[in-house]
């Protein structure tokens, strides 16, 4: 992204090793012009950063937030905790039990802390959704998802 793009999306991921799911999303992002950023913080290990992070998101332009997190992925749940914008999860799949208790964690959430959640490792969906919610009120986005629809309508 360009230096001067202020970020729109704000993508926080529990751990550095989770780096690599994000190849599709970041391709997606700069396929559609979105500006986004990218930060690394622990909801287990780093608590105070999360909040820091997901309380100032909204006054730095943040309009959407991906929280991408494995294991007992508290990430996304703590993040809409602080934040009253959505919050797309990503669970990561992992080596215990293929990811099915990352994609728990992020689903099940309680009433009032709700995160949209894609499949686990679903980073190019979470990129997908989130543009798709840029889109409802920037209408350039709204256009790069008919557009890319239309390219995967051909393949």
């Amino acid at each position: 992204m360009s230096a001067e793009a202020k970020p729109l999306v704000g993508i926080i991921l529990g751990s550095n090793s989770d780096r690599p799911i994000l190849d599709g999303c970041e391709e997606l992002f700069e396929r559609f012009n979105v500006p986004f950023e990218i930060v690394v913080h622990s909801a287990h290990r780093d608590p105070d950063g999360v909040r820091e992070w997901a309380t100032t998101a909204e006054e730095r332009g943040l309009k959407v937030i991906i929280a991408v997190a494995g294991k007992a992925a508290a990430l996304g749940g703590v993040v809409a905790s602080f934040t009253a914008l959505p919050v797309i999860g990503v669970p990561v799949k992992t080596s215990d039990l293929g990811g099915l208790d990352s994609l728990l964690s992020t689903v099940q959430m309680p009433t009032g802390v709700p995160i949209a959640t894609v499949a686990i490792n679903g980073a190019k969906n979470a990129a997908i959704l989130a543009t798709q919610i840029l889109g409802t009120s920037m209408p350039e986005y709204r256009e790069a998802i008919r557009e890319y629809k239309s390219d995967l309508a051909k393949q």
